[in-house]
């Protein structure tokens, strides 16, 4: 359903140094360098797929993303969606795809929300039934129904990031691209937004590429991962994959009485924990099972300290996250 196959882009930015002096002196001559934002980026994503595309700022997340929505041209290479090339046949695109950007706005600012849904339904060229119910399955889920009459400049920023979602998914998009479209968003409204897209992905086969910086967004929706760092793809790979790629690394957290476990003498002899966090009575560690197993460190921290407590966990998503921005040195 989608191909990308050696996408480049590259981009010309001004730049200057600061002050007047260098202000005046960039009217007549201006100094450009050049940004590659993507380095020859190749995948593919099947029918129905839901995809976490992740990186740190700056990686050619969301250039990715307007490509593949028609809104970039690229340098170079080929992009595939559904047999259409997005920047050449934008029209027939669009109708198929929904896009959401955290920091882009697609309603009128000044007209009510309803109004920018007609306008949405108009452009989309929905039937009036087909619309009706798509809205008010839409406005039900995101409890819109206070705010839908409001215009979009004096919602707030979670209100707005409801109805921004709700505007994606009124024409019943076949693939769905969301660039952090959980931002701003209560506790509540996140989980509303995430149990809708795996059900939307159920039930009509929606292909999901979601971007974002909450990694319980690609926890909870995603089964594969694509890392990016500076344009290049870096990982692609299975959640599962990423997990077991990182499973050896525990994180143990201990409560002592008496005794000190957390003195850098002591921990240095210890090749495979190192010292999280330590504050008056508790400690926190990070264990390379691989290099020392749990018994062992406990065995050893027992051994300095009274323990009273003991708390080990896996590693999170986010610190998995982290462990390889590190490994691909991003």
């Amino acid at each position: 359903m989608i191909h990308l196959e050696g996408i480049c882009k590259t981009f010309r930015v001004a730049r200057r140094q600061a002050g007047f002096s260098q202000a005046v002196k960039a009217l007549f001559r201006r100094e450009y360098a050049l940004v590659h934002a993507l380095r020859d980026v190749s995948f593919s994503v099947s029918k129905g797929e839901m995809v976490g595309y992740i990186g740190p700022n700056g990686a050619g997340k969301s250039s990715t993303i307007k490509i593949m929505s028609g809104i970039l041209t690229p340098d170079r290479g080929k992009c595939q969606i559904n047999g259409l090339t997005p920047w050449e046949q934008r029209r027939r695109h669009a109708a198929s795809i929904g896009v959401v950007f955290g920091q882009r706005s697609q309603l009128w600012w000044d007209v009510p929300v309803a109004d920018s849904f007609l306008l949405l339904r108009d452009i989309y060229r929905m039937d009036k039934d087909t619309f009706k119910k798509s809205q008010d399955e839409l406005v039900t889920l995101f409890q819109l129904s206070e705010i839908i009459q409001t215009p979009a400049r004096q919602l707030s920023l979670g209100q707005r990031m409801r109805c921004e979602i709700a505007a994606s998914l009124l024409h019943r998009p076949e693939i769905l691209f969301l660039d952090e479209p959980t931002i701003g968003l209560d506790a509540v409204s996140k989980i509303a937004v995430r149990n809708f897209i795996k059900q939307i992905n159920k039930e009509r086969g929606t292909t999901v590429i979601l971007t974002t910086h909450d990694m319980q967004d690609i926890e909870a929706l995603t089964e594969r991962i694509i890392l990016i760092g500076k344009g290049r793809i870096l990982k692609d790979g299975s959640l599962a994959d990423l997990k077991k790629h990182c499973s050896s690394f525990k994180t143990l957290a201990v409560e002592y009485s008496e005794g000190d476990p957390v003195s850098d003498a002591y921990i240095a002899n210890l090749p495979g924990l190192s010292l999280q966090s330590a504050v008056a009575g508790r400690a926190v560690f990070t264990l390379d099972t691989q290099t020392l197993s749990v018994s062992s460190a406990v065995t050893a921290l027992s051994q300095r300290a009274e323990l009273t407590d003991l708390t080990i966990t896996g590693a999170t998503a986010e610190e998995m996250v982290v462990s390889l921005y590190k490994e691909y040195q991003i």
